[in-house]
């Protein structure tokens, strides 16, 4: 093909993405939509020491019609730059392993090839001979041009080096030029002419410029010759390629000459999934058989013909797909996990098979719940099943990790990668810095930046620059807004997923790159989990889960201090006492309902049931939000209005949900029955409606979908009802698996809260960040139900929170700024002898640094020591730490010390300072007589109020949300002394008080109360900030 003008045909087959990590600047698809739109045939993206962009640049191109060539720049140890290309999969492996090797045994972000290397794996590739970075250059330089071609064409072979041309306009490029063309007809090697392309468009090298500066951590201002030097490198047409090389027009005609030698492609991986080692005389198909057969004996009792059939019906496509291997593999995990004590639990789609199920894989009956499988697994699907697997987040689960590691080899398994991009403040930041702003007008910038999930329409950039005090006139602040929105969404670095590993028969790295993960002990591939999965390579999902770690913990606590095994898997299934706190939403540290929205509903559906926490699991989602399903099933729930179905024919499949559609499962079957659709069919509607799909293939499926409904005899309003709730669903729907699976969890943690508070607690707090609720909450709620909390204390506390005598003990890791290290060596020391007074603590302990010593004894950790209060702590502590030396030794004193004790509020700020935490009164209860006079309820007062009263409330807000499908509504929740009393502020009210509401730590408000079935809040017409009373800790604010 040949461009619009008619020239010589030209093909790209040197350019960089934004995926060279702020050396290129446009995204893949961008460039490969410049290709199309320039008519150019193929085109080659060679990312700096990688292949990152590789899978979306295939995809893109595919879509776009044109030929995606793979390659990459390869960094050398003597600092040039070897660009190469892949002819076939030989050559693709090779430059995989090149890659994985200079990776490897170097740091993150660094790694460079040697050059006898870049020769052992040069079969299978081309290499250019590079631009101003390149090897030949150098060569030039230093008057070995010659010698270096002779290397290039002993390493690749002659026909496989071409002498690259670059014209951007430059004196020095072209006498350089000059010499390369001289030097390749000497040897007799091919021309090729390239732009060297770093963005798709010139516009879009200001942001090349930013990356520029980012990257060499200087500012634009001072970058100087770092910069390039002018907006040339980008996707030029042919026509004026040839223009720029009408003197060598063979070097635009070997473009299209070497693009047609380049055969490999994205598809040809070679990639195989291990084969599991089954027992002599067993198939992986017979051994998946064999261990299915007997774990369905032990899971159901009687093994009845329905889950046999199911079963049956499983296994004969596992068979069918060859997928057997995959399956063992996973239950080999969770066998691993079994035998080394470590809970473990699979969920998502992987629960609605009966197979997972049978193995142990999964907790939930799908045959019982009427799962749908085919969610999980069909032969239409055309793609891999995805089996999730959640452990306890922190050591166990690293445990795990380094299981499948050394099973498959560190060649043969890896962590997918996660693609960090610019956004929000990192994006701010960084504009700014290479803008050459001052610190405080950084902080100012990012600081407008917010994550509310909620994007108001008139919350634009420039009226938070405005809100903020700065000139949007003004040009360097008119250049940030126009480059800080420019990099939204650009590539900034490669992290690791949480979880995904990607395993391989035999070596990995001959498929994709491997490089090392900041984490020591593990190593990632290039490419992201939708990239592999794109490509075909298999994923386990090996999920840190907080709550799995908390439920470990507690179980653990209970047997040490109370001797007590609690078996999770056999708890009593409709505990009273777990339901009755449900019902009332006392949910605080219950996982998955302990959010606002969740508090809102459980009292109006009263949870008595498995299924009922199911259903609540799965309904504040966005899916039953959107399609405003949460209404119809409480007033269905409550027996205000009939549970009538879509059409007679979905009631087996709505029936239990009322007639409402909560989950994605019944969104399928109400596909296969209303529409006659087959599962995969069903599976595949399910993914047309997705995000990532055409609207043209909505709309294909929507017509299948009302083509199926007319032969079934479902016409007119009933079936644009059943077609508008699919629509609206699709894309938000919850699985009911998952759901369940979540559910169990949920059981688990309100059944642990409610009869083992204190272990349940002290879990709880040892695992966090987790959850919606900062850990001085925790402790309030904990108290509230009658837990004694006790303080930390040198004499008694371990590193954790602990229990003691049926109590909770404060562990040192809540010490601000006491490190890990200081504070085992504490409890070690402690444990060969108790400390006798703080000049024996300091001498036992001699790593404890003053800073340490003195927060210590400001949160009373060292009263018990000195038999003393916190001030008297402070006075010996800071004697101790700086000794007077022999000579003053005996002028010790007694101990008594001159300064005043603190008084409480002096202690609670010392206690907020020192832990962020306090177990004394909270911060409210020192305000109440303040609040009585201005009329003040509190929490648990406003539960006694009826609907409609005008109130009065204030209390430290411990969570805000503004929530994407609350049009713009903000909910706050206020913490007092009594308990927590929630804040619903309307659109309006935000806009008047935004700056308050946003970061006021401390709220008197307002509002006319709305105590319904049992569900209380405060609707605010008024809203102030209270002065803070101390540093109490800041609220998590959820997006």
């Amino acid at each position: 093909m040949t461009d619009r003008a008619g020239d010589l045909p030209y093909v790209e087959l040197h350019a960089r993405s934004a995926f060279s990590f702020l050396r290129g600047a446009s995204l893949p698809e961008e460039l490969a939509g410049a290709c199309a739109a320039l008519d150019m045939p193929a085109m080659a993206l060679t990312d700096r020491d990688g292949v990152y962009g590789s899978p979306r640049f295939h995809f893109a191109a595919k879509k776009a019609g044109i030929r995606a060539h793979v390659g990459a720049e390869v960094t050398a140890t003597d600092g040039t730059v070897y660009p190469l290309l892949v002819r076939n999969r030989t050559g693709y492996q090779n430059l995989c392993r090149l890659i994985t090797r200079m990776k490897l045994r170097a740091k993150k972000y660094e790694g460079a090839a040697r050059p006898e290397e870049i020769a052992e794996y040069a079969e299978g590739l081309v290499c250019l001979t590079g631009g101003a970075d390149g090897p030949l250059a150098k060569a030039i330089q230093a008057g070995k041009g010659r010698e270096c071609l002779e290397r290039l064409v002993a390493a690749f072979g002659r026909e496989n080096v071409y002498a690259e041309l670059q014209r951007h306009m430059n004196r020095e490029e072209e006498a350089r030029n000059q010499a390369v063309v001289e030097l390749a007809r000497a040897a007799r090697i091919p021309l090729l002419a390239t732009n060297g392309v770093c963005h798709a468009t010139a516009a879009e090298r200001e942001i090349l410029d930013v990356f520029t500066a980012i990257r060499n951590k200087v500012t634009l201002e001072t970058a100087g010759r770092l910069l390039t030097g002018n907006a040339e490198r980008y996707l030029k047409p042919a026509a004026e390629m040839a223009r720029l090389f009408a003197d060598l027009p063979e070097a635009i005609a070997n473009t299209a000459e070497l693009s047609s030698r380049l055969e490999f492609e994205l598809t040809d991986l070679g990639y195989e999934f291990p084969k599991y080692p089954v027992p002599p005389g067993e198939t992986m198909d017979s051994f998946l058989r064999k261990l299915t057969e007997e774990g369905a004996r032990q899971r159901y009792r009687p093994y009845h013909e329905r889950a046999r059939r199911q079963i049956e019906r499983e296994l004969a496509l596992i068979e069918k797909l060859k997928l057997s291997g995959y399956f063992l593999i996973v239950w080999d995990i969770v066998r691993f996990c079994r035998e080394q004590g470590i809970l473990v639990q699979g969920r998502g789609s992987a629960a609605n098979s009966a197979v997972c199920y049978s193995l142990g894989i999964t907790a939930v009956d799908p045959v019982g719940m009427d799962l749908l499988f085919e969610r999980f697994l069909s032969e239409e699907r055309g793609e891999w099943p995805d089996i999730d697997l959640d452990l306890p987040s922190g050591s166990q689960r690293e445990r795990v990790i380094q299981y499948v590691y050394e099973r498959y080899g560190r060649l043969g398994a890896a962590m997918t990668a996660n693609v960090i991009t610019y956004r929000g403040r990192s994006a701010a930041r960084e504009v700014g810095k290479a803008l050459g702003f001052e610190e405080g007008v950084l902080a100012r910038l990012s600081s407008l930046v917010r994550a509310w999930e909620w994007k108001d329409p008139a919350d634009t950039s420039e009226r938070q620059f405005r809100d903020a005090g700065l000139d949007i006139t003004h040009p360097r602040i008119r250049k940030f807004l126009e480059l800080y929105r420019a990099v939204q969404d650009l590539p900034r670095h490669l992290g690791q997923h949480s979880g995904g590993m990607v395993i391989c028969q035999g070596q990995l790295d001959s498929v994709v790159p491997l490089e090392p993960a900041t984490m020591p002990g593990r190593v990632v591939v290039q490419w992201d989990k939708d990239d592999c999965a794109d490509l075909g390579l298999i994923k386990v999902d090996l999920l840190g889960l907080g709550m799995m770690a908390v439920l470990e913990d507690t179980l653990k606590l209970i047997r040490e201090t109370t001797g007590e095994e609690v078996d999770l898997a056999h708890l009593p299934p409709d505990d009273p006492a777990t339901y009755r706190a449900l019902q009332e939403a006392d949910t605080i540290g219950m996982f998955q309902v302990e959010s606002r929205a969740q508090q809102a509903t459980l009292p109006r559906l009263r949870p008595a049931k498995f299924y009922d926490l199911v259903v609540q699991v799965g309904i504040i989602r966005p899916g039953p939000i959107v399609g405003k399903m949460i209404h119809p099933y409480i007033k269905r729930r409550q027996g205000r209005e009939p549970p009538e179905c879509l059409h007679p024919s979905l009631e087996p499949v709505l029936k239990r949900t009322l007639g409402v559609p909560i989950f994605q499962e019944q969104l399928l079957r109400i596909a296969m029955i209303a529409a006659g659709f087959t599962g995969g069919e069903a599976e595949e509607l399910r993914r047309a409606f997705s995000h990532k799909r055409s609207e043209a293939k909505m709309r294909e499926i929507e017509v299948r979908l009302r083509s199926g409904m007319e032969r079934n005899g479902i016409t007119g309003e009933t079936q644009d009802t059943i077609v508008q709730a699919i629509t609206s669903f699709a894309l938000y729907g919850f699985p009911e698996s998952h759901a369940a699976s979540f559910a169990l969890l949920a059981y688990a943690s309100a059944y642990l809260k409610c009869h083992y508070l204190g272990p349940f607690t002290a879990a709880l707090l040892n695992n966090q960040p987790m959850g919606f609720y900062h850990p001085s909450t925790i402790i309030k709620d904990a108290q509230r139900h009658g837990l004694r909390v006790l303080p930390v204390d040198v004499t008694r506390s371990e590193w954790l929170c602990t229990i003691e005598s049926g109590c909770l003990r404060l562990g040192l890791l809540y010490v601000r700024g006491l490190r890990e290290e200081a504070g085992r060596a504490i409890v070690e020391e402690r444990k060969r002898r108790p400390f006798t007074d703080i000049d024996d603590l300091v001498r036992r302990v001699p790593g404890l640094r003053k800073d340490e010593l003195t927060t210590l004894a400001q949160v009373g950790a060292l009263n018990k020591l000195e038999r003393s209060d916190r001030r008297g702590a402070l006075w010996e502590s800071s004697r101790a730490i700086q000794p007077a030396g022999p000579l003053l030794e005996a002028l010790k004193g007694d101990g008594s010390s001159p300064l005043a004790r603190m008084t409480d509020f002096e202690r609670l700020d010392a206690d907020y300072r020192g832990t962020g935490v306090t177990i004394g009164k909270h911060p409210m209860a020192f305000r109440r007589e303040e609040m009585r006079a201005r009329g003040v309820s509190t929490a648990m007062e406003l539960r006694r109020m009826p609907n409609g009263r005008a109130v009065r409330v204030a209390g430290s807000v411990i969570v805000r949300q503004r929530p994407a499908t609350a049009n713009g509504f903000v909910f706050l929740s206020l913490e007092d002394e009594t308990g927590i009393a929630n804040v619903i502020v309307t659109p309006n009210v935000f806009e008047a008080n935004r700056l308050v509401l946003v970061n006021a730590p401390f709220l008197y408000v307002e509002g006319i109360l709305q105590n319904v079935d049992g569900v209380v809040s405060v609707k605010a017409s008024v809203v102030e900030a209270l002065a803070a009373p101390q540093p109490i800790s800041v609220s998590h604010d959820f997006h």
